[in-house]
């Protein structure tokens, strides 16, 4: 049995032209994006409001955030397998053509896990090439589904190649998103070696790292127990987007590295 399906692999094949454009673009400084780091987000609280019950004060630790894009996949069972005997909660920014409506039991498992579900828009397209209504559609559609397979409606989102403008901003501030891009990506779009995407991410990590993964490359769940054990031995804690931001929250229509 092939390890991914013929629909897989032309998802797979279109993300990797897309976020090669990504890494460059979106992450390199040729863009004026004004972003805000999960640092500021905590500065921003209030000084006697406290980090979220049950979860570790990252104004203290040293805390780091594994994040999935364009999942779920038929390797997103492995992860979650993975994640859950490691005992790391993961954010999961979920595309929903050929993947949220072809897995729905695995959103609600990752739900049901204590993951953070958020949205990766619905057809994986760049943002700033649509009009208004197509925005709020790629927008909306997931955050629908989502909440009916979960009960929760997504407060965060992943801009497709990291593409994003005022326009952008200003449409997610209207339905309640919050923009997180990321500090660390291995480029697992573009290698099947998980020892290299281990190095990568490795490599990069630092505190208050939002590491950028994709669950549906066959090179890349591998990887992640060889992560985790790394990063742990370095002492990180790991935690949701969310727990990386908190006591502050990220507000609609702001982006976050």
């Amino acid at each position: 049995m092939p390890s991914l399906t013929k629909k897989m692999t032309k998802t797979g094949a279109a993300l990797l032209a897309a976020m090669t454009l990504s890494a460059t673009l979106a992450l390199t400084g040729c863009t004026r994006l004004e972003t805000s780091s999960p640092a500021d987000a905590r500065a921003d609280a209030k000084a006697d409001v406290q980090a979220r019950a049950g979860t570790v004060d990252c104004r203290e630790a040293k805390c780091i955030a594994l994040t999935f894009d364009a999942g779920p996949s038929e390797n997103s069972p492995r992860l979650l397998d993975i994640l859950k005997e490691e005992q790391v909660p993961a954010t999961f920014f979920l595309l929903g053509k050929r993947h949220i409506e072809k897995y729905p039991e695995l959103v609600k498992r990752m739900a049901d896990e204590g993951h953070e579900i958020a949205s990766h828009t619905w057809d994986h397209k760049i943002l700033t090439d649509l009009d208004r209504e197509e925005i709020r559609e790629e927008l909306e559609r997931p955050n629908k589904e989502i909440e009916r397979l979960t009960g929760r409606r997504p407060t965060l989102m992943r801009p497709p190649q990291g593409r994003t403008d005022d326009t952008v901003h200003e449409i997610c501030r209207e339905l309640g998103l919050s923009e997180i891009l990321w500090s660390v990506t291995a480029k697992d779009y573009k290698t099947n070696d998980s020892a290299l995407i281990k190095k990568r991410v490795l490599d990069q990590s630092d505190r208050d790292g939002i590491i950028l993964l994709h669950d549906i490359y066959k090179g890349t769940v591998p990887a992640v127990p060889g992560i985790i054990d790394a990063l742990k031995k370095q002492g990180y804690v790991f935690v949701t987007v969310p727990q990386l931001l908190a006591p502050g929250k990220a507000e609609p229509g702001k982006v976050y590295r």
